[in-house]
């Protein structure tokens, strides 16, 4: 098996979002939770600054390359394609091609590198 790397980042929209909600939330660990409930609202309002720095990093942060993922690939082929014949990937090929689900230049190409396989 091959593997292959991926990394994730979130969008810049989701991580500045996360950022802002992150700061509602120290706003209300300082003025509300920890004048309540004492420690606890300390503990929240840490927590809150973590996810702040967190998604505000994410958002503008030059270093951040994101999470990384690894996906196993059978001989280095699609996984979906593995273990099938050229000839049942042909006739999925024409079943797609019938049913108007892809073009005829789409058709053409991957039947060529299908036969290309043989």
């Amino acid at each position: 098996m091959r593997k292959r790397r991926v990394t994730y980042r979130p969008s810049k929209t989701a991580a500045i979002f996360g950022g802002v909600m992150g700061c509602i939330f120290v706003g209300i660990g300082i003025f509300v939770v920890i004048p309540m409930f004492g420690a606890f609202g300390i503990l929240w309002t840490l927590i809150a600054v973590g996810i702040t720095g967190i998604n505000l990093y994410q958002a503008f942060g030059k270093g951040y390359v994101g999470t990384e993922i690894h996906i196993e690939e059978e001989n280095g082929e699609n996984p979906s394609a593995a273990g099938t014949s050229p000839e049942e990937r042909l006739r999925q090929l024409q079943s797609l091609y019938d049913q108007r689900l892809i073009t005829t230049e789409e058709y053409e190409q991957k039947r060529q590198e299908i036969l290309k396989e043989l």
